[in-house]
């Protein structure tokens, strides 16, 4: 399945965070989607692996993801090194997708950071014909996305662009509260963490808020990119002005 958006993230829960209102968007408008977790998020406080992995089935099923996989690296401890950059050509490879969204360039988890290197890196290797790749024995041919674009984490960062999410909060938000394990729940006999408390799902909420401002509407999703993106004339901006 060649897909139009590939979403990678560290943790189940990650894209879900920083990006689950565009890739909704994006579906919306008839768009293939993709998620790759990277870690199964073994290392987390909460939950478990089994249970990770649940979330993340319901996650996609509410946001209506195409494909996702996991490519069980281990959590807090994979390298931005040939083996791992491998894993992740093979299935930009395999996808295909115009965009990739990754991690945040920085951030208060250091996975997210090492992520967004690692992703970037492989992105680019993935357009070098000399490099060879096989998925399931068959031999894959080169393939260079057009943007790898960084969605925000935790830490603040200044946009380079935002996406309207307006009409896909709410659902965002249900996407989210499918880690039931991760997030605020009074139900639930767990270690309390610095992102289950209820405050961390309003911070959410806020941020998207906050990005909406910006651009005159009430929710947005807000990305960094290392490429300057480009457009063939003006029009872009009268036919898509809010």
């Amino acid at each position: 399945m060649k897909l139009d958006i590939l979403a990678f993230g560290v943790h189940p829960d990650d894209v879900e965070l920083g990006c689950a209102g565009t890739l909704l968007s994006a579906i919306a408008e008839g768009k293939k989607v993709g998620v790759i977790d990277l870690t199964r998020g073994e290392l987390g406080t909460r939950g478990t692996v089994e249970t990770r992995k649940a979330e993340a089935a319901r996650a996609s099923e509410i946001m209506g993801i195409h494909v996702r996989e996991n490519l069980g690296m281990a959590d807090g401890f994979f390298k931005n090194d040939e083996p791992h950059q491998r894993k992740i050509i093979e299935m930009i490879r395999k996808y295909q997708p115009e965009i990739i969204l990754a991690n945040a360039f920085e951030d208060r988890h250091p996975d997210h950071g090492r992520s967004c290197k690692l992703v970037a890196d492989a992105a680019f290797l993935s357009g070098l014909r000399k490099i060879e790749t096989e998925h399931e024995g068959v031999s894959q041919p080169a393939w260079k996305p057009a943007y790898v674009f960084h969605y925000i984490q935790d830490r603040f960062m200044e946009p380079s662009f935002v996406i309207d999410i307006s009409a896909f909060m709410d659902k965002k938000m249900e996407a989210v509260q499918a880690y039931s394990t991760q997030f605020f729940n009074p139900d639930l006999n767990e270690p309390q963490t610095y992102i289950s408390s209820a405050q961390f799902l309003e911070v959410i909420r806020s941020r998207a808020l906050m990005m909406g401002r910006r651009i005159g509407v009430a929710y947005a999703e807000g990305f960094c990119s290392e490429k300057t993106p480009g457009f063939a004339s003006l029009d872009v901006f009268i036919q898509n002005r809010t």
